[in-house]
């Protein structure tokens, strides 16, 4: 299981100055940080907002992961399915 790049990043390791700044839960800090929650559209913008960093930036770091995870998940059905358009 691929562990969730926000597992990785220091910025969420402030979790009580994050939660301030954020008005967020601390615990739901926590489990994203531990990669047992995922980031929601809300969290994502309020991070974004509290790190200075782009809007996109935390949604994109979520798509990505679920992404991966869905890729391996589903990895021999997904070898079944027929091309319709030549690559």
């Amino acid at each position: 299981m691929l562990d969730h790049p926000a597992r990785a990043d220091t910025r969420l390791g402030r979790q009580y100055r994050l939660a301030q700044a954020t008005g967020l839960p601390q615990t739901r800090i926590s489990e994203i940080a531990r990669g047992k929650r995922a980031i929601t559209i809300d969290t994502a913008l309020r991070f974004s907002k509290a790190l200075g960093v782009d809007d996109r930036f935390w949604i994109n770091v979520q798509t990505d992961y679920d992404l991966e995870v869905e890729r391996d998940l589903h990895a021999d059905e997904l070898a079944k399915v027929t091309e319709l358009v030549a690559s």
